[in-house]
């Protein structure tokens, strides 16, 4: 049987709520190489799901947040394991998303910027979890 991986994603919107913080996945990104799409990260050991949203944001963005509440979960089949996904609303309380960041010893995303939900749509047809989950949220089909 294949292990379960934990893994959170996290939707930012604008001041005006009209975008949504976007970022691009790495170019040696086993799935989803150079492809634009949410923030998300994986749980450590002994990590709360809201710790997780909290970390990913300081480690791959350089921001502070405050975790507003679940908006969606989902899982999906991966090669080599089940995918669990818990996604999250959260706004920034602290710095400005920047893209990559410092920590060589983590997954770094190429750039990061605001987009409409809709520009999310083509990751998802790929099967991008995160991406789904949004759109889902949103009610737009992709």
């Amino acid at each position: 049987m294949k292990p379960i991986k934990n893994s959170i994603a996290f939707v930012i919107y604008n001041e005006d709520n009209s975008q949504v913080l976007f970022v691009q996945r790495p170019k040696d990104d086993d799935l989803f190489p150079n492809m634009w799409g949410l923030p998300a990260g994986t749980l450590q050991k002994n990590e709360s799901w809201e710790d997780a949203v909290k970390r990913a944001a300081r480690e791959k963005l350089g921001i502070e947040v405050e975790v507003l509440g679940l908006i969606n979960q989902g899982k999906q089949e991966r090669e080599k394991h089940f995918l669990l996904m818990r996604e999250y609303e959260a706004r920034i309380i602290n710095g400005t998303p920047i893209a990559p960041q410092p920590f060589q010893e983590i997954n770094q995303y190429q750039g990061c910027k605001w987009g409409a939900a809709e520009e999310l749509i083509e990751t998802a047809q790929k099967g991008s979890l995160c991406c789904r989950l949004f759109l889902d949220y949103r009610k737009i089909k992709y």
